[in-house]
């Protein structure tokens, strides 16, 4: 597990980012990488659903109590990460299909787009784990207008850039 990492301010995690394997980190600091230019403080943990369920369960059970608002889960296979983190928390929850195994994360996809009536995790692209965090930074800047300013300012220069 990751420590926590805490914004220039020195405010507690607002968004936790948890994937299975600690062979995801490099695809899921994308998310951490993007959320630190916006000053979002988060928190990263490996966390198995089915070799630590436990723990797991344990974790989801502190996300509130500890203010995180979002969760980003890098999913693969059936996207069971995910979909576990949903069916526990009224947070909204972000899915990344990781691209590993045979079916290079098509399957993951598939997974997250199909959970239960009840459970819903937005979806991004495969190993899109910038997205995630671009759309954390929405969900948080609905209600942060600060957030909203810098939101802005990224589109702005995202387009910017896309025209050179």
């Amino acid at each position: 597990m990751a420590d926590p990492v805490f914004d220039g301010d020195g405010r507690e995690p607002r968004v936790a980012i948890i994937y299975s394997s600690p062979a995801d980190h490099d695809t899921m600091s994308q998310a951490g990488a993007l959320l630190s230019r916006f000053g979002v403080a988060y928190d990263e943990h490996s966390l198995s659903p089915h070799r630590a369920p436990r723990a797991l369960a344990d974790w989801m059970a502190e996300l509130e109590p500890r203010g995180i608002e979002v969760v980003i889960a890098g999913s693969s296979g059936a996207a069971a990460l995910a979909g576990v983190i949903a069916a526990h928390t009224t947070l909204p929850v972000i899915g990344v299909p990781l691209s590993t195994g045979g079916l290079d994360g098509r399957d993951a996809l598939l997974g997250l787009t199909q959970l239960p009536p009840g459970v819903p995790v937005a979806a991004v692209g495969i190993d899109n784990a910038m997205n995630a965090a671009v759309l954390a930074v929405q969900v948080l800047a609905v209600a942060d207008p600060l957030l909203r300013t810098r939101l802005w300012r990224f589109k702005d220069d995202f387009e910017k850039a896309a025209r050179h």
